[in-house]
């Protein structure tokens, strides 16, 4: 499916590796504002295409000396200048603008790197003229550093140690903070960036979720012609299912769901997950129970990236099994895959086509997107691929999902093989865990924590400890218990449980799941872990 059209005060961002990325792009969300990311190395066309009222340089782990230094395209600035076009450079962001334009960046002598206090200087635009004199904490994170201006431009913010804090051309829109005032660090951060929007920009607060509905169904339509049919792959978790709300609004009953029970599903996940889609959403979805064709597939496959590719081509070749079903019945084959894409899955997996993403390394496949096969017959339908999961559970809400079911912690594609470690069919690894996960779980919801955390689940390690159950001595199973909190899925938190609550649950795994003499918690945050084990 081809990008909604952009409205004019649409924020862009070009990335250039910044791990503060998709905060940017959250911060703006937030006030109304639709941002999206694209890389910093698009071609001129590509940018000018999405029509932007306000372009963002992101920052990065690169040095504008390094041969390779990404950079925007020539004649960017002239473009932005001629179109009256604001530009925002964030750290590396700051220092391309400056060199690019003629002023001078070095190696500064001193890093600065963590809390820093910087001080406006008099009048400027980007923090209002009534801040000179000002001082505020702010997170730095850079080497190099500006020592002399381009032409036409001045120093509006300055660190304790001297250096370039802000910069700012007000007759040709171009500012830059060498500071990241998207993260929580900057306590005034959001300050900067909502003044900056609305008083210096003047964009307008006006993006709603209901307009993006709009703009999905629009698209799918135009997308998907009367006579063609659709199939939808539901996971039973909340990206699908809502994905499959908002194109069942579209087309009707011409979208057919399939769910697959893979083998890799949590306890009583089929039932469950069927009972809720015919109960309360009235999804047209049929069951296909292929437990035996995927264990056989991952027999012996200890490799994770192997496992998501391998579960992510048997899923394709079912959907296709089920798209001759559909033709033999409707007299047409279906054409289109509609999946729960979200804009953290893209970012973090291979790099998705078109978006030309080359400054972010891979973190791993997701199995509906870096883990396709490339000679796929199906073609995708995403119309979540630029929400992150809070704005997922907004819309929704809008299309009466039931709360309960938006709340779902997330659950991976590729289900437990990525939580059993190893080869998933060793021994009876699956039915161990899946006991574990459901005490756990169900443990969290009698304490009242399950809306508190973002995502929960247990863990099955491929190691073995010695222990004393029933007065013997045992060689039993270990397993992991992992809680977080987080925004979007693209940083996280350990979820800081109470002791007692711990000791209850370590207690209840020991005694109740035959195998298991030994439970260790997952005290990670995200970075430098992922979520996910595998």
């Amino acid at each position: 499916m081809e990008t909604p059209t952009m409205k004019p005060d649409t924020v862009l961002i070009l990335d250039y590796g910044s791990q503060y990325t998709h905060l940017i792009t959250r911060r703006i969300r937030s006030l109304n504002v639709f941002s999206l990311v694209i890389s910093g190395t698009s071609s001129l066309k590509s940018i000018t295409s999405y029509n932007p009222r306000v372009v963002i340089l992101s920052g990065g782990p690169h040095s504008v000396h390094a041969l390779d230094a990404p950079s925007f395209p020539d004649g960017f600035i002239e473009w932005a200048e001629s179109n009256g076009v604001h530009v925002l450079g964030i750290c590396y962001g700051l220092q391309l603008i400056v060199q690019k334009l003629g002023g001078v960046v070095v190696e500064g002598e001193s890093k600065e790197y963590g809390k820093m206090e910087i001080e406006v200087k008099g009048k400027s635009e980007i923090f209002g003229s009534e801040s000179g004199g000002e001082k505020q904490m702010v997170w730095m994170s850079h080497g190099d550093e500006a020592v002399k201006l381009p032409e036409g431009f001045e120093v509006v913010a300055q660190s304790a140690q001297g250096a370039v804090a802000a910069l700012e051309n007000r007759s040709k829109k171009i500012y830059g903070l060498q500071y990241h005032p998207e993260v929580t660090h900057s306590p005034k951060g959001m300050e900067t960036l909502r003044h900056f929007l609305f008083d210096v920009c003047g964009v307008s607060a006006d993006w709603k979720m209901e307009d993006l509905m709009e703009e999905e169904i629009k698209v799918i339509n135009q997308t998907v012609a009367s006579d063609e049919h659709v199939i939808c792959a539901l996971s039973g978790g909340v990206d699908s299912t809502v994905a499959a709300t908002l194109v069942h609004k579209a087309i009707g009953d011409r979208l057919h769901c399939v769910f697959v029970d893979n083998g890799l599903l949590r306890y009583k996940e089929q039932e469950r997950v069927m009972d809720t889609f015919e109960k309360d959403l009235h999804l047209p979805v049929t069951c296909v129970d292929a437990s035996e064709r995927f264990l056989s597939e991952l027999k012996g496959v200890v490799d994770p990236e192997t496992k998501r590719k391998i579960i992510g081509k048997e899923f394709i070749n079912i959907f296709d099994q089920f798209a001759q079903e559909l033709e033999k019945k409707y007299g047409k084959k279906p054409a289109f895959l509609v999946q729960g894409t979200l804009y953290p899955d893209v970012i973090e997996s291979c790099p998705p086509p078109g978006t030309d993403r080359t400054h972010s390394h891979t973190i791993k496949s997701h199995h509906n997107v870096g883990g396709l096969p490339k000679d796929m017959k199906l073609k995708l339908i995403e119309p979540l691929k630029l929400l992150f999961k809070d704005e997922v559970r907004e819309l929704g809400r809008i299309l009466n999902v039931p709360v309960g079911f938006l709340k779902r912690h997330p659950f991976p594609g590729p289900g437990l093989a990525v939580r059993v470690l190893g080869d998933v069919t060793q021994g009876n690894a699956l039915e161990v865990l899946r006991q574990v996960d459901e005490i756990f779980i169900q443990s969290i919801r009698d304490a009242g924590l399950y809306d508190s955390i973002w995502q929960a689940f247990a863990v099955f390690l491929p190691v073995r400890s010695v222990g004393v159950q029933g007065d013997k001595r045992t060689h039993s199973h270990v397993v992991a218990l992992r809680a977080v909190t987080s925004q979007d899925g693209m940083t996280a938190d350990w979820f800081n449980f109470e002791h007692k609550f711990l000791d209850d649950v370590s207690r209840k795994i020991c005694n109740s799941v035959q195998g298991v003499n030994r439970v260790v918690q997952d005290i990670t945050s995200k970075p430098p872990s992922t979520i996910e084990w595998e």
